[in-house]
């Protein structure tokens, strides 16, 4: 099988380890400067599309948080100010994924849905270390395309890209992560923190609340991740469910059954074609609308297959993509849309960030032979380069901080809400199942026919509001997620069936 398209970052983009902490990594820092000097500006997401008034600062914090004189790297802040005359004195915050997203340009594309809670407080964005203005860490070297896995040349690429990065990823973990943000927290004078996490951000708010719980207000995991799971070899088997679930909802719907007969078929005679002879086409990028070249490879469609199953918008487009390149050889909208997805990822992930999370929290904590797993997963659309390809990095990247209780379930009463999508194909809801076993005061919701990350869809937006004013998880009227549900399929390029 061909690679992942550009490495392995694109096909992991979620993962959990195990290493010892330095000494004295967890102490704070000996003293806190003054309140910074906050100045307008304006945050932008969705590739600029949504643009968001509010106010900057960028803070220099130790890169090694137990040496507070020895080198600084750069923290992004972004503050919205509450509407309130005397606003509470928590502020909610808004944590991204990846690992590698940026959280602040997450926040500009969530803002018009959480407007409501700058009624009773403020929101504080940090960009995490590593990621968006705070010290990113790139490997652009690991973003080339190929054309066929080789571990050596990946493991080499990953080592290349450790002397060029700014800063020794050692200490771009999410265990400094999480003092940062308590630290942020105390030099603007909040008293506590609301965690909206969602994804890889998820994993960093539980561990916030488990290192800092009386700072802790409430918690919002949407598309979550267990402290004590190491992710990464379910990524194949969960996207090959998602996949095997949209053709059967295809199957179940007239429309769709009669457009796409046969569809399992279709989609491994298409992979097959494509393995073996993989056509060249000239086409417009969809973003730049400049004329691109591309050989359309089976990494191509698996990359576009699984980045489009996370969304019920995307996922309807699957079986006509499809059906459109291999009963007509119309192959310019799977190619289009692959284009699309590794561009946005591209410039949305910072993946030595990336690298330093996944190396350090998930690949070391392995208990099974990689090989064996990765040649099990055979059967999966995604197989087993993805995994091949963490490993491979990992074998070549240092190691960085880690609490030593970091995989430890989150055992609390904070007041949690937990949110999944019924079809999401890489943090299902068994993962939330999961981690609700050891809190208290916790609910979970699913979200009929979503993908990954659903707050803001239908009505969760509002139910997020209120439980955010409540901290009441049991108290919410939930009844109107259960009118969510999937798109319907697209049955030609005109738009869905009837």
């Amino acid at each position: 099988m061909t690679a992942p398209l550009r490495h392995a970052p694109l096909l992991a983009l979620l993962l959990t380890a195990l290493t010892c902490s330095p000494a004295g990594a967890s102490e704070p820092p000996a003293s806190r400067p003054e309140a910074p000097a906050f100045a307008d500006c304006a945050l932008s997401g969705n590739g600029g599309a949504t643009r968001v008034a509010a106010e900057c600062v960028t803070l220099e914090v130790p890169l090694d948080p137990s040496h507070p004189a020895g080198e600084q790297i750069k923290l992004r802040i972004a503050r919205l100010q509450s509407l309130a005359p005397e606003p509470a004195r928590d502020a909610f915050t808004v944590i991204n994924g990846g690992p590698g997203g940026s959280s602040i340009d997450l926040f500009a594309d969530f803002a018009p849905f959480l407007t409501p809670i700058l009624r009773e407080r403020d929101i504080v964005i940090v960009d995490q270390r590593g990621t968006g203005d705070s010290t990113q860490l790139t490997c652009p070297a690991l973003e080339q395309e190929v054309t066929d896995y080789d571990p050596d040349t990946t493991a080499a690429l990953a080592a290349a890209c450790i002397p060029a990065l700014p800063a020794d990823p050692a200490f771009f973990t999410t265990s400094v992560a999480v003092r940062d943000l308590d630290y942020v927290r105390a030099l603007l004078g909040y008293d506590q923190l609301t965690l909206y996490g969602v994804s890889y951000g998820t994993r960093v708010a539980q561990h916030y609340a488990k290192r800092h719980p009386a700072e802790t207000r409430a918690l919002i995991i949407d598309g979550v991740v267990p402290l004590s799971m190491a992710l990464g070899p379910q990524i194949s088997e969960n996207a090959q469910d998602t996949l095997n679930a949209i053709f059967v909802r295809c199957a179940a719907s007239e429309s769709c059954r009669e457009a796409f007969p046969a569809l399992p078929e279709l989609f491994a005679a298409l992979g097959d074609d494509l393995r073996q002879n993989p056509p060249t086409l000239t086409l417009p990028h969809p973003t730049t609308g400049q004329q691109e070249t591309l050989t359309l490879s089976y990494a191509h469609l698996a990359v576009a297959i699984r980045l489009l199953s996370y969304g019920p918008e995307t996922a309807a487009l699957i079986p006509l993509l499809i059906s459109e390149a291999q009963n007509i050889g119309n192959y310019l909208p799977l190619a289009s849309q692959a284009l699309r997805i590794t561009s946005q990822l591209s410039e949305a992930l910072s993946y030595g960030m990336h690298n330093a999370v996944v190396c350090t929290e998930d690949v070391p904590s392995y208990r099974f032979d990689p090989a064996e797993r990765a040649a099990g997963l055979a059967n999966t659309y995604l197989g087993g380069d993805q995994l091949r390809s963490l490993v491979a990095i990992c074998s070549r990247w240092p190691a960085g901080v880690i609490d030593p209780e970091f995989h430890e379930p989150l055992a609390t009463d904070i007041p949690t809400l937990l949110l999944s999508g019924e079809f999401d194909p890489i943090t299902p809801p068994a993962n939330a199942e999961q981690t609700l076993k050891t809190l208290s005061n916790a609910r979970h919701l699913i979200a009929p026919g979503q993908g990954h990350g659903v707050v803001m869809r239908g009505c969760l937006p509002g139910l997020l509001a209120k439980f955010v004013e409540s901290r009441d998880p049991g108290a919410l009227d939930a009844s109107c997620v259960d009118r969510l549900g999937p798109e319907p399929f697209f049955i030609d390029l005109m738009g869905p069936g009837r």
